[in-house]
């Protein structure tokens, strides 16, 4: 009567890709070789940066690997603070965290595999958002009459 389904079959710990390559066969690939894998708006920010904008970058990533490798094996590295919401996050970034300046203070972010390809700035908000819905101390008249 009741058909029996097939049990689902344990797959193993998801394998996270970023344009078919894992992360190791990313750090593997040389820089121009990432640099192809990423969008267009950003390969063409790689090849029209002045050195001024190279070396800055350059010393966020020399920060980064510092603090990867001067952290103890399953620890968190020590926070790098950078002005630069326009750098990309390359995979030698990711585990790493990174204190992204939103404007006002230094916002902590810990660089995850997805966040690959896109610009720090995208995970640091520079303003606080609106709560609606409350009304404020003599924001109305009604509001006067409350117990």
């Amino acid at each position: 009567m009741a058909e029996q389904q097939p049990e689902k079959a344990f797959k193993g710990v998801k394998k996270f890709t970023f344009r078919g390559l894992q992360l190791e066969e990313l750090l593997k690939l040389s820089a121009d070789k990432k640099v192809e894998l990423l969008r267009t708006r950003i390969r063409r920010k790689f090849n029209r940066q002045d050195d001024a904008s190279k070396r800055q970058f350059q010393t966020l990533l020399k920060k980064i690997r510092k603090a990867k490798a001067e952290c103890p094996a399953g620890e968190k590295p020590k926070p790098v603070k950078t002005h630069q919401r326009n750098a990309v996050v390359l995979p030698e970034m990711v585990g790493a965290i990174v204190g992204v300046h939103s404007g006002k203070g230094f916002s902590n972010v810990e660089i995850k595999f997805d966040m690959i390809g896109k610009y720090l700035g995208e995970f640091s908000l520079t303003y606080r958002p609106t709560r609606h819905g409350k009304p404020g101390v003599g924001a109305t008249k009604g509001s006067q009459h409350t117990d």
